[in-house]
């Protein structure tokens, strides 16, 4: 029965239409009315039916006041990391503490060269994930005043000055399936944030964690700083998440919805019911 010590919080996952912007933020405004933790947008900047994610979340951060916030995930190729590093900075603290930042090492790649970005194989793609990882660290690190200089092959920055920095240790999570992303997620990350249906199955799960595990005690850390997160399809059922979190340690779960009805009964319902089945099972 994993536990990694994070309590269970629920999320919504929200579809940044055009289309539907007012209700996208109203959206996001009933979650954090009806007590979710966590609204999180998905970010395609190559889809051109989607609103731009990073402006989405400043907007929402504006129209809310304790909800947390976070892409989901923004790929890192689209996202320059010593760029991202000052905007998501600059948000937390604008936000009051709010942002958690949420990267993916990009897949679609034709949407992404499309758009001007690299075309990477799959060990590129982690590898500058990895270099990017390290320069968003380094520039939210002002407790010297020296500047950062890192000679990536992907990403190469030479005088980079330090700051801002965040009101609050911005946590850093990845989406991530296969042995080396699972493995930069145990050395380097604070959350690994997986979809649901894009696992084979939830015996995935576990194989992910003992990957994580390793990697993280090989690096010196523990794994129990390491968040489990799992988006969701759509609803489940409470039963289901709480097998999830006493079988595999998820604390998080986000659902994917467009729907008012949806989110008030994930927060009012489910969740507490979610977290009953887990308290009582690990009281037993």
């Amino acid at each position: 029965m994993p536990d990694y010590g994070h309590r269970l919080r629920f999320a919504a996952n929200l579809i940044p239409s055009a289309q539907d912007a007012s209700e996208v933020v109203a959206l996001a405004r009933v979650a954090e009315r009806a007590g979710l933790d966590l609204v999180t947008f998905q970010d395609h900047p190559y889809q051109p039916a989607f609103l731009d994610t990073w402006t989405l979340l400043s907007y929402v951060a504006a129209a809310t006041s304790t909800v947390r916030l976070a892409g989901n995930v923004h790929p890192i190729p689209l996202r320059p990391p010593a760029v991202l590093a000052q905007a998501a900075a600059s948000l937390d603290i604008l936000s009051g503490g709010r942002l958690e930042l949420a990267l993916g090492a990009g897949g679609l790649w034709d949407a992404i060269a499309g758009m001007g970005g690299p075309r990477r194989t799959p060990r590129e793609a982690v590898d500058a994930l990895d270099e990017a990882i390290q320069i968003i660290r380094a520039a939210w690190d002002t407790r010297t005043g020296d500047t950062m200089r890192l000679p990536g092959r992907h990403y190469r920055v030479d005088g980079l000055r330090r700051g801002p920095a965040p009101s609050h240790d911005i946590g850093i999570w990845l989406g991530a399936y296969r042995p080396r992303m699972l493995r930069l997620v145990g050395r380097a990350a604070d959350g690994w944030l997986p979809s649901l249906t894009r696992l084979r199955d939830p015996g995935q799960l576990a194989e992910g964690n003992a990957v994580i595990d390793e990697a993280a005690a090989a690096a010196g850390r523990s794994p129990h700083g390491i968040l489990r997160l799992l988006n969701l399809g759509g609803p489940a059922p409470a039963e289901q998440l709480a097998e999830l979190a006493l079988t595999h340690g998820t604390s998080v779960f986000t659902m994917v919805t467009r729907s008012s009805y949806e989110i008030e009964r994930f927060a009012t319902e489910l969740a507490p019911a979610v977290r009953d089945l887990v308290a009582a099972e690990r009281r037993a």
